[in-house]
């Protein structure tokens, strides 16, 4: 006898059918295999499956079984196929119905008929996902929310898997989500013999709304300029590094700014909540990602973790920083390979990694949040001496990672009577209400940020004044600035005139944006 049961592929961030095929013939020598290019972790499997059964108090079938993950060239990973194939293998012998509808399958099982035939629980129309323990218990998996999008994709109408993983599927609309915390509860789902109501939908909109950032701006003593230079930055999703002594606010800083960035839109929360729930770091019982990520790993961590990679690719650092913040304190402590492997990214936005068995790709829309001390002691010594620390330090960090960060300013020691002023600074709700406004001005003009604006596109979308475009000019010839350069300064005036609201750039514009490429000046 053959069954058939549905569950799923997690490739990357995206999701791919797998059927589970059981085959049974109970006239032959008992055996059981698994094919179709199981990792160690489902050829392991059988002997999970074999005692959750017994222990649910079901039988393992006698005969020869045959389990088929297909398609067979795609490597099946992790213990998620264990509950679909227990189900499998009771649906061979009879113990789970294979194709009746719920209201069938309940009248058959001696219950009254709920006269709602719509209520089908089909193995054909249902993807199922989990880990069985030995007694029989549902653990979560990794990728449930990839589950539900697949199923939605596939016109499927049902997904049966852990119940931690519930709310996190719940968030995909037009899906019937039942979380089970036993095998025995997955049987009776299908078979029409246990009532249990799907897990209620999530209201994304409405959750999205309450999400609030973790520190505000107005915890922050002094750092004014430093504040505007955030606001600019957060308007135009420019990437930024602040250059400071220790204990100047400045990973502070960095942790409020998602307080200052629009609310992530459903679509976004959507994405976001799929990288970390295939990485693993999605919290169970959290089914949706509501503030925007901030991912600051230390300067230690590998270029894999950072960029993502293994021998089976996840998802690194800058992918869990999707639509949020990367956070990087003491950036010239980062390994040079981390440095340079994250160049690429910064530019596409999107994180390619080749293996021999195929190509995956994780998406990295980040802004880049990068920190530094003026040298490896944190101070700045006196005269020659002090200045060549400063540029060993500096040499650490290549020139073309730095043309890819539009922004640098110095977030210099705060005097003690700051510090101990009771008078709050700007806070986040002015800062969020000025990025709003600019960002809106670019949605309208040109429907993206100011950030990814190329040569063209500043040609037509950044019009100077005569004023603006001598001031320029002068800076060019004076600060001996690269061609780089004229464009990052041309994109940080047009967010610089957006917060303005104003349509042309001038030359106080041009100024401030200047004096945002300081690298630049210590550099010529």
């Amino acid at each position: 006898m053959l069954a058939r049961v549905q569950s799923h592929i997690p490739v990357g961030v995206e999701s791919r059918l797998c059927e589970v095929e059981v085959d049974h013939d109970k006239n032959t020598t008992n055996f059981a295999s698994v094919v179709g290019l199981p990792d160690a972790a489902v050829r392991e499997a059988i002997e999970r499956v074999r005692s959750a059964i017994a222990n649910a108090g079901y039988r393992f079938p006698d005969g020869r079984v045959l389990i088929n993950l297909a398609p067979a060239d795609v490597r099946k990973e992790g213990p998620m196929y264990d509950l679909p194939i227990a189900i499998g293998l009771l649906a061979v012998q009879g113990a789970v119905v294979m194709s009746r509808t719920r209201q069938h399958a309940f009248a058959m099982a001696g219950g009254e008929s709920d006269d709602n035939p719509d209520a089908a629980i089909d193995l054909r129309n249902c993807l199922i996902a989990g880990e069985l323990a030995l007694d029989g218990r549902v653990r979560p998996i990794r990728g449930a929310i990839m589950l539900a999008l697949l199923a939605r994709a596939r016109g499927m109408h049902s997904v049966i898997l852990p119940y931690e993983n519930a709310t996190e599927a719940a968030v995909v609309e037009d899906i019937n989500v039942y979380g089970v915390s036993t095998l025995a509860e997955a049987v009776g789902i299908l078979n029409g013999t246990l009532d249990i109501e799907p897990v209620p939908s999530i209201d994304v909109a409405s959750a999205l709304s309450h999400a609030s950032a973790a520190v505000d701006f107005a915890e922050i003593k002094g750092q004014e300029s430093v504040k505007r230079a955030i606001v600019v930055a957060a308007a135009g999703a420019h990437n930024l590094l602040m250059l400071g002594p220790p204990g100047t606010g400045k990973t502070m800083m960095a942790r409020a700014l998602p307080g200052v960035l629009p609310t992530l839109t459903p679509d976004e929360a959507l994405e976001v909540t799929r990288v970390h729930s295939s990485a693993g770091v999605l919290q169970h019982g959290k089914g949706l990602v509501t503030a925007r990520p901030v991912r600051a790993p230390h300067h230690t961590a590998s270029c894999a973790a950072i960029v993502g990679g293994g021998v089976v690719p996840r998802p690194g650092e800058i992918s869990l920083a999707h639509h949020g913040v990367l956070f990087l304190d003491e950036l010239p402590e980062f390994s040079r390979n981390v440095l340079e492997a994250l160049r690429q990214p910064l530019e596409d936005r999107v994180v390619t990694i080749a293996r021999s068995h195929g190509t995956l790709s994780f998406p990295a829309n980040v802004m880049l949040v990068a920190a530094m001390n003026p040298t490896q002691r944190g101070t700045v010594r006196a005269g020659q001496e002090g200045q060549r620390d400063v540029d060993r330090y500096m040499a650490r960090i290549s020139g073309p990672l730095l043309d890819r960060i539009d922004i640098h300013i110095e977030a210099p020691a705060v005097p003690w009577k700051e510090l101990s002023q009771a008078r709050v600074g700007t806070n986040s709700a002015q800062m969020r209400e000025q990025v709003l406004s600019a960002r809106q001005r670019q949605l309208d003009r040109q429907a993206r940020t100011n950030a990814t604006l190329k040569g063209k596109d500043l040609d037509a979308l950044a019009p100077m004044t005569d004023n603006a475009t001598a001031l320029l000019g002068r800076a060019m010839v004076d600060l001996h600035l690269s061609a780089r350069a004229y464009d990052k300064v041309r994109r940080i005036a047009r967010t610089i005139a957006d917060l303005a609201g104003q349509i042309q750039i001038e030359d106080a514009h041009i100024a401030e944006a200047i004096q945002y490429r300081l690298l630049d000046r210590q550099m010529s």
